[in-house]
């Protein structure tokens, strides 16, 4: 896990390896400081119990000028530590989102179904921050602590090493005190971070989906259900935090003790007890201030292991994209040019997981020659969306072949591939940015003309001229300033710049008109000749047209034929005629 964070560090390694450096220089001079003090108060001591005449202000002077010297040295670390910490930490944090997100691009679809959206939301934000503050924490902290610690006992054992035992014991007990807290702490941590992607998901939904919650008058319903997240999130935070909350006041009892036994044991020595041992009273107050040290050392190991507990459940959910095995292999030498728009199925099952027993498709053979129009047409599940799918490589055959061109689509380049089948998806999505913006998708490098004529095809430009600044208007955030049959067409008119070799409608003409339908179609037919066209519709008029229309039923193809043969030969596709000729009979 850590080796696979750590990749992310790259250009900031020598942040990170120097950020040590400097923070084990602050701890070094802290240590001598103390130590330089002891001289000075003995001289002062001495003088005062008359055991010297008169100071040596020469060796005074150069103590008190060292001491000055590690105090600026251990001030100068300290804030150059702290400035390459942040650089090391922050771009570490960015290097890692950058690689959670470029790895999301190499998903299928199969990979994106083993995660929510809001569970990915969280990972690429709330998770890398805590990474990012324990990262932070591991290289400046984690680093001059235990260097405080060691260095401080060692001092203490040359003043006697039997203080030293002292400290000893007490790092010992705040030692197992914090590996308990840590210990019963991670749990609620994980826990915690699910109910993250929970508050998210409510979040994402609710905000999508606002029209939808204010016409069915459900804000009430969806602000108890908001409650209901921060609730659990509240909950598992607090119980976490209770435990953490032991951590310092247990550091401040030992440190009052060990200071209490220091007294003690050092007056004892003092006034000469010498079964104790033998110190100077000028070594208690030394003493007292390593064994601050000390402590603090114990507790800045602490706070750094509160800042990896915490972010122990998040370091796994990011590795655990950073892991995943995307399901579409990539071939070694892949083709770099689609020749045509023809499309082959040969013996083609399909399962959305491997784990199924369950096939969306099974045994399909179909042909489809280059320009041909076909129409599909079936119930909802009966495997109409999961069968083009396989054209793009959104998903993977379980079992068979799927072929463009006469060659595998395992064989293509994927963004090869993708650029030559162009999907308009049953659901439209259009991004912030102007009408123009969002149109060059399909083709970054498109002229002003080539966007008009698009727009002409898909029977878009009347209504594009019709708004306020024309392709330049703003369409808003995921086009919510148009309604569904625009957003429609718009999408249509995106998917034909690409100039592909195949085009799939996923039922992307449903909230357009019938005559605006039968437009789009009569300008493909014209203007695309050579684009394999398969439409998925659900309305007969749609399709009825098409060179062959194919029936799905229960992931198989039930039938294949023209719109005379199958009102012939076919109950479902009959049935489904007659009930929207019925249906339009009704409404006129």
């Amino acid at each position: 896990m850590i080796k696979t964070l750590l990749k992310s560090v790259r250009e900031y390694k020598l942040s990170s390896i120097l950020c040590p450096l400097v923070m084990v220089g602050e701890a070094v001079m802290e240590i001598i400081i103390p130590f330089l003090m002891t001289s000075i108060v003995g001289q002062l001591e001495a003088l005062a119990r008359g055991k010297i005449s008169q100071i040596n202000v020469g060796a005074l002077a150069i103590n008190a000028s060292i001491m000055i010297l590690c105090a600026v040295f251990a001030l100068i670390c300290g804030v150059l530590g702290g400035k390459l910490a942040a650089k090391a930490s922050c771009g570490f944090a960015h290097n890692l989102r950058e690689d959670m997100y470029d790895k999301l691009q190499t998903y299928s679809f199969a990979n994106i179904d083993n995660y929510s959206a809001s569970s990915l939301i969280t990972r690429i934000t709330t998770d890398v921050t805590n990474v990012q503050n324990a990262y932070q924490m591991s290289i400046r902290m984690l680093v001059r602590a235990p260097v405080l610690f060691i260095a401080s006992i060692i001092m203490t054992s040359v003043i006697e090493p039997k203080m030293a035992l002292i400290f000893a014991c007490a790092a010992v007990i705040l030692g197992i005190v914090v590996s308990i807290c840590m210990f019963k702490v991670v749990p609620y941590f994980r826990t915690m971070f699910r109910k993250y992607d929970d508050l998210n998901s409510v979040v994402q939904e609710d905000l999508t989906a606002i029209r939808v919650v204010k016409s069915y008058v459900r804000e009430d319903k969806e602000i108890a259900k908001m409650k209901n997240a921060t609730g659990e999130v509240y909950k598992y935070s607090v119980k976490a935090e209770r435990i953490l909350t032991v951590l310092m006041p247990c550091a401040t009892l030992v440190l009052f003790i060990v200071n209490i036994i220091i007294l003690t044991v050092g007056s004892n020595m003092i006034i000469g007890e010498k079964i104790y041992g033998n110190v100077k009273a000028t070594d208690i107050q030394t003493l007292i201030q390593y064994s601050a040290q000390i402590l603090s050392g114990i507790i800045m190991v602490a706070m750094c292991l509160n800042f990896i507990s915490l972010s122990k459940g998040s370091m796994d959910r990011i590795c655990e994209v950073l892991n995943e095995k995307p399901t579409l292999s990539r071939s070694d030498q892949p083709l770099t040019e689609v020749k045509n728009g023809s499309i082959d199925f040969e013996n083609v099952s399909f399962a959305y997981s491997q784990k199924s027993d369950k096939t969306v498709l099974s045994d399909i053979n179909l042909h489809i020659a280059e320009g041909e129009t076909i129409g599909i047409i079936g119930a909802t599940g009966s495997g109409k969306t999961s069968l083009v799918s396989l054209i793009p490589r959104l998903y993977d055959a379980t079992s068979g072949t799927v072929k463009v061109g006469g060659e595998d689509v395992k064989n293509y380049d994927m963004d090869t591939l993708r650029n030559k089948v162009a999907m308009v998806l049953q659901k439209n999505v259009l991004f912030s940015g102007t009408v123009a913006e969002n149109l060059r998708w399909g083709d970054e490098n498109a002229t002003d003309e080539e966007l008009r004529f698009a727009a002409r095809q898909a029977c878009a430009e009347e209504f594009i001229d019709a708004l306020p600044n024309g392709y330049g208007y703003d369409l808003g955030q995921g086009g919510v300033n148009v309604s569904g049959g625009q957003k429609q067409r718009l999408c249509i008119a995106r998917a034909l710049l690409k100039k592909p070799a195949v085009i799939i409608f996923d039922d992307s003409t449903s909230a357009v008109d019938t005559h605006t339908d039968a437009q789009i179609r009569a300008s493909l037919a014209k203007y695309a000749p050579q684009t394999t066209k398969i439409i998925i519709a659900q309305r007969v008029a749609s399709v009825q047209d098409a060179d062959r229309i194919i029936v799905m039923d229960e992931g198989k193809i039930a039938s294949t034929g023209t719109h005379e043969q199958l009102l012939r030969d076919n109950e479902i596709y009959r049935e489904v005629y007659q009930s929207q000729m019925k249906g339009g009979e009704e409404n006129a």
